[in-house]
């Protein structure tokens, strides 16, 4: 079993940037593909990025390519989205997912995942 915990929220101003972390529990997070979702009140969970168990390939939601950076270093359980020029419409709450390694996966389906964090709060003022 995994547990996360999603920290590096705040309030920024549009064109700011932040990082998020998460923080893995277990000796198992390098079996781990992880994901970073958002979900702002009134809207569905939204896909923003995923990285694969090794590092080796991440995929990003249209919405954030070249803007968010997921990266992961599982020598210290943790996985990161940096998060450049934001605007108010990032605004809501952001949570990283654990999805295990081994089964076939589409990184963008929230109901792959088997384990997530408890959600960082990112607001984003005009």
């Amino acid at each position: 079993q995994v547990q996360l915990v999603d920290s590096g929220g705040g309030l920024v101003q549009a064109g700011g940037s932040l990082r998020l972390s998460c923080a893995a529990s277990g000796r198992t997070f390098s079996s781990y593909h992880m994901g970073w979702f958002r979900q702002a009140p009134g809207k569905e969970r939204e896909f923003l990025a995923a990285i694969t168990w090794s590092g080796v390939n991440t995929y990003y939601a249209d919405s954030v390519k070249g803007r968010f950076t997921i990266s992961r270093d599982n020598a210290k359980n943790t996985v990161y989205l940096q998060m450049n020029s934001l605007k108010p419409e990032d605004t809501a709450v952001y949570y990283c997912a654990a999805k295990a390694y081994g089964s076939s996966w589409s990184p963008a389906n929230h109901w792959e995942y088997n384990y997530w964090g408890q959600g960082t709060q990112v607001t984003v003022s005009s």
